[in-house]
């Protein structure tokens, strides 16, 4: 290039071709590149499986560190699975004490993973989905779900809402000695 300030890497132009200088414009000075940043050293892992010696961290190589949560903690998408069927449980307990909070004042009802190893003699060859216990000693009546035995049951979240309030209303009617259908018209009785 004529009288021009070549670029680091950049290619020469054949003559008579290229940018002129127009009258009163200044053509921007060349740019240097930026000196290089001192970056923090990134520690070195431990030999991997084959012996190779030591390899750099994967995380963290960008110098932002660790990530964090990709969701808040309240957002309803961070709730976990369980957390999720509790609040089924209670939209249907409360749709039932509705209707029979005077029968039902002072019953507990719980939630729990997997049922007792030891079943009733009455429950041999099937896993409960829930139990009701009658208030005895001092002891509230309680009525208990078993949240896995049920979520592997159910099909998707509408099924699963649909089996909570029948596993809720068989084991509420047993408690109060009258049939399902009573306690809720709309029980399905499949369970």
């Amino acid at each position: 290039m004529r009288g021009f300030p070549s670029f680091p890497g950049s290619r020469p132009e054949p003559p008579g071709r290229g940018r002129r200088p127009r009258p009163g414009r200044r053509l921007p000075a060349p740019v240097e590149p930026p000196a290089p940043l001192d970056e923090p050293e990134i520690p070195l892992r431990a030999p991997g499986p084959g012996g190779h010696g030591p390899s750099a961290r994967r995380r963290d190589r960008r110098g932002r560190g660790i990530r964090g949560p990709l969701l808040p903690p309240s957002a309803p998408a961070n709730r976990t699975r369980a957390e999720r069927f509790d609040d089924v449980v209670v939209d249907v307990v409360e749709r039932v004490e509705r209707t029979w909070a005077k029968q039902l004042r002072g019953t507990e009802f719980a939630v729990e993973d997997v049922p007792p190893s030891d079943p009733a003699p009455w429950e041999q060859g099937a896993v409960p989905l829930g139990r009701c216990f009658p208030a005895e000693s001092g002891q509230p009546a309680r009525v208990v779900v078993y949240r896995r035995p049920v979520e592997a049951r159910a099909l998707d979240a509408e099924d699963l809402e649909d089996l909570v309030r029948d596993v809720v209303v068989e084991q509420v009617a047993h408690l109060l000695a009258r049939s399902p259908e009573e306690i809720d018209p709309r029980y399905g009785g499949d369970v």
